[in-house]
């Protein structure tokens, strides 16, 4: 019978990889303190490392400015092609009206 496999929420993985950031204890003491294995350890480290710039970057106002431009551009073709079906409305009645 297999031993079902541990599953560590974000909270977690964070917690254990900021204490591996902070260097107060081991890899070996912070694996054997959270039950985890040293190379886990190093690798949610290394991503939370990688990933923490991201944090602090106005990546969201970049992605808010990219969505409010497409949303623009999708009103003015919405716009467009109401007026267009408005157009062929009109000839259509004209000429089977």
């Amino acid at each position: 019978m297999s031993a079902k496999r541990k599953r560590y929420s974000a909270a977690e993985k964070s917690k254990i990889a900021l204490e591996a950031i902070k260097g107060e204890l081991t890899m070996a003491q912070i694996a054997s303190k959270y039950s985890v294995h040293p190379v886990q350890v190093n690798a949610w480290k290394k991503q939370a490392i990688a990933t923490l710039p991201d944090v602090f970057s106005n990546k969201r106002k970049a992605e808010t400015s990219a969505h409010e431009g497409e949303l623009a551009d999708l009103y003015q073709q919405i716009g467009r092609l109401t007026i267009e079906n408005n157009f062929l409305k009109k000839k259509f009645d004209t000429f089977h009206g």
